[in-house]
């Protein structure tokens, strides 16, 4: 071997371990195949190169080959053409005059207006030595394809039949994982069904806008990029944010009135209860006063009688009134004074002891100002975020993916501190939970209407993240991004009927 030869060859090892390098990093199996390609075709001096995989169930190989911008997948059958024998043979084959070999298919060229001269072709065998694919080059760019190019070529075979294979595992690992996050998801979902597909919605959202954020070109978040591994990350928090629902009870994740029904059956049988006393208390006066006054008592009878009417009357407008203060309410403090006015009233129960109206807890939960929890409940309902984080610890994640359990604990933190379960502030907030707390609050605002609310228009929605901007809850710019570049709309085609 002359100094120019071995030059070549060390050239050609130095290209092996560096397209190996390429190869056993590259996890995404399109992107991969597209790189095992151009490497292929530049150390092996050829024109062109193509890579097929063995499809066992069907008996095939496949590819995908660009056409404009799509990708087209081409199947041929084993034992079909030079790829097919070679599949089946697992044979090398070095063909110098591609014409010449009855094995070619010239309809191709015919087809494509392409010359095929001379052809190449390796099977890749994996550690088992089965055959998973055919890697070929055509028409070498200076004369014919050598012996020394048949061994480059299965060594580089060899190469991209363990990183192909690796490839398909990951994706299989992140198909499984996917199908995790999936049932995860339904898990949460079937403790409250009236959030059904909040969290898809969720996810979409905040991967809009943090699309959007990406392609700002001025403000505070002109420097901000996502990676593909970013928006992954993003993604399963999103996604996984609110599983730690399934650790509240769910009496208290479906609660739609501040009285649980049985609650409000008791309420409804005492008062039931309490209209029976005031007929018995009047008809025990009015027999007094017959036995009293005898026949001179009709127009005395005749007024308790009225009293009597305006005393039931009063009961049931005070009932209609506790059933009007059970429903979910928005105001910012007090307005039930008469709820305390109602629980003052007392009634004599069967064993003549008196009774209140209504019990200190229940005055409690129908005073209450803000939706239709109490303080104890809501804060079990906020304990979710950190049995989500408890969660998500135990899960083994990437080192890509390592952040997931801290975007997801941090969705109901505020700018000023007040939110929870840390009262984080402004720097302490992951950039990717303060986008997500932005989309979970639309999200929340604007979801068909639950037992508990009524959904808002978006317009309205959007209006409210304004003035949560204004309190010192949410990020300004972030709003502005979400408003303006129109995120919000991605989630309409994901609700029901569309809208």
């Amino acid at each position: 071997m002359n100094p120019a030869q071995l030059v070549t060859r060390i050239e050609k090892l130095t290209a092996l371990l560096d397209v190996g390098k390429a190869m056993a990093s590259e996890r995404n199996l399109d992107r991969l195949l597209q790189l095992i390609l151009g490497e292929v075709t530049r150390v092996m001096e050829a024109d062109r190169s193509s890579l097929f995989l063995v499809d066992r169930e069907r008996n095939e190989l496949w590819s995908k080959i660009a056409q404009g911008l799509e990708m087209r997948e081409i199947r041929i059958k084993i034992g079909m053409g030079i790829s097919g024998y070679v599949a089946q043979t697992g044979k090398t084959v070095n063909i110098p005059d591609a014409y010449a070999d009855p094995r070619f298919n010239q309809e191709t060229d015919r087809r494509t207006g392409y010359r095929t001269r001379n052809i190449l072709c390796a099977p890749m065998r994996n550690k088992h030595e089965e055959v998973i694919g055919v890697l070929q080059v055509l028409n070498k760019l200076d004369g014919a394809f050598t012996a020394e190019d048949e061994d480059l070529l299965l060594a580089l075979s060899s190469q991209a039949a363990v990183a192909v294979e690796n490839a398909i595992l990951y994706e299989d690992i992140q198909k499984l994982f996917e199908g995790f996050i999936k049932a995860s998801v339904y898990a949460i979902e079937s403790r409250d069904p009236a959030t059904s597909g909040h969290s898809e919605r969720v996810a979409v959202l905040t991967i809009g806008l943090a699309e959007n954020v990406d392609r700002s070109d001025a403000g505070p978040y002109v420097a901000v990029n996502f990676s593909a591994e970013d928006m992954r990350e993003l993604r399963y928090a999103s996604l996984l944010h609110d599983f730690g629902k399934v650790g509240v009870r769910e009496p208290v994740l479906v609660k739609a009135n501040k009285l649980y029904e049985p609650d409000l059956e008791i309420v409804k049988a005492r008062f039931k209860f309490v209209k029976k006393a005031v007929e018995n208390e009047f008809l025990q006066r009015k027999l007094s006063l017959a036995l009293t006054l005898g026949p001179k008592a009709e127009e005395e009878l005749a007024a308790l009688d009225e009293e009597m009417e305006r005393k039931l009357a009063e009961v049931d407008d005070q009932f209609a009134f506790i059933l009007e203060a059970n429903k979910p309410t928005v105001l910012a403090k007090g307005g039930f004074e008469r709820i305390l006015e109602i629980a003052a009233n007392t009634y004599a129960d069967a064993d003549g002891s008196f009774q209140p109206y209504l019990f200190t807890k229940e005055a409690e939960n129908l005073s209450i100002a803000r939706g239709s929890l109490n303080l104890q409940e809501r804060l079990e309902i906020e304990s979710h975020v950190t049995h989500s984080f408890r969660f998500l610890r135990q899960i083994p994640w990437t080192k890509d993916l390592r952040r997931v359990p801290t975007i997801a604990y941090a969705h109901h933190e505020k700018l000023d501190g007040t939110g929870y379960p840390n009262s984080l502030r402004t720097d302490d907030i992951p950039l990717q939970a303060k986008m997500m707390a932005i989309c979970d609050i639309y999200d929340a605002l604007t979801a068909a209407d639950r037992p508990y609310k009524r959904a808002l228009p978006p317009e309205k929605a959007l209006d409210i993240l304004g003035f949560e901007v204004k309190d010192g809850h949410l990020d300004a710019e972030l709003v502005r991004i979400f408003t303006e570049s129109n995120t919000w709309k991605l989630s309409l085609p994901l609700r029901p009927g569309g809208k």
